[in-house]
């Protein structure tokens, strides 16, 4: 059974799907149950471009350029480990398609700076950020970038979750536009395919991030992932096993619905939990096991990978030159609207 829905209607047509991930360091069970399990569903039977976001990565971490680039690496190999398959799936790295920037510059006329600071999704990560008024003008304009990106494959479908749907709506308002402008459908519009997973916490219990250490790498070793599970929120005021405790924003119980093959055991376990009788540590143990069945594989393909970097670029740079011929063909038709000359050599 598939694990996404769209925002308005099912997939049964054959989509165009662009989706990726900002390299600013390796995946993490969030994004594999997110959006690399869907890549993996959707893989077969759609046109699917996964981008490795390297310059939307620079908004926010212009200071430390050459992590980024590491992680360019460090993100193509947890792909290929969960199981991505670049024949099937075009796997591109952002600068390497500077028609990209070009649409971002063309787009930018289309949309206010009022309108960026009202994206809702912009909003929340200024004041996660701490930001204020100081806010980078490439981290502002984030959204515009991404409109470029999901265009310039001519995307139908882009999975993300909740927080990012004023993206696409964002994306839409400025595919409208441009289509007024040349008096024709030139581009399609974008519908989300979200998933039916609610978003995975950190395991303090706070949104799961690489930068504040709170979440279980793809790559995580066993000691770990062990670790980590001990150390997750669960409920404060449960004390002795014998409390009763609350589920709700216990952090154990979020990834138990999230990986345990057993829903009706979990839904047990929570009646249990809740009347009393059943310690965190035995929930902890359970969620162990699961983890490390679920990361062990993953972790092992990506070691045998690893030892061999240089193939793992070269499928990288081989889906980027792919994914050019679309991108160039997209930013020749915008650039007709703005009655620009056709470019050299093109």
């Amino acid at each position: 059974m598939s694990t996404n829905r769209t925002s308005d209607r099912p997939a049964t047509r054959r989509e165009t799907i662009l989706t990726g991930d900002r390299p600013t360091g390796p995946l993490h069970l969030g994004h594999y149950v997110g959006s690399l399990r869907s890549r993996l569903e959707l893989q077969g039977a759609h046109d699917q471009t996964i981008l490795i976001a390297d310059l939307q990565a620079l908004t926010d971490n212009a200071g430390r350029p050459h992590d980024v680039r590491r992680n360019v690496l460090e993100v193509a190999l947890d792909y290929l480990a969960v199981g991505i398959d670049p024949a099937r799936t075009t796997i591109a790295v952002q600068s390497g398609l500077p028609e990209l920037a070009e649409l971002t510059m063309l787009y930018l006329n289309l949309v206010t700076v009022a309108r960026l600071e009202r994206n809702p999704t912009v909003k929340a990560e200024i004041q996660m950020r701490g930001f204020e008024r100081d806010i980078p003008a490439g981290f502002l304009c984030y959204p515009v970038s991404q409109a470029a990106d999901i265009t310039a494959f001519r995307a139908t479908l882009v999975p993300v979750g909740e927080d990012q749907v004023p993206m696409i709506e964002q994306s839409n308002e400025i595919v409208r536009r441009l289509n007024r402008m040349a008096g024709r459908d030139l581009l399609p519009e974008a519908r989300a395919l979200l998933s039916s997973t609610p978003r995975l916490p950190g395991i303090d219990g706070r949104k799961a991030s690489k930068s504040l250490g709170n979440a279980i790498s793809l790559s995580d070793p066993p000691a770990e992932i062990t670790a980590k599970v001990r150390r997750m929120y669960t409920d404060p005021g449960h004390v002795y096993a014998s409390d009763p405790g609350r589920v709700d924003g216990n952090v154990v119980f979020a990834y138990l619905d999230a990986f345990d093959p057993c829903p009706a055991e979990v839904e047990d376990l929570k009646a249990h939990y809740h009347r009393g009788g059943l310690g965190d540590m035995a929930l902890k143990r359970r969620l162990d096991g699961i983890l490390q069945e679920l990361v062990a594989p993953i972790r092992e393909r990506r070691a045998e990978l690893a030892n061999d970097p240089g193939a793992v670029l070269d499928i990288v740079r081989e889906g980027t030159m792919r994914a050019r011929e679309t991108t160039a063909s997209v930013l020749a038709d915008v650039r007709s609207v703005f009655h620009l000359p056709p470019r050299p050599g093109h």
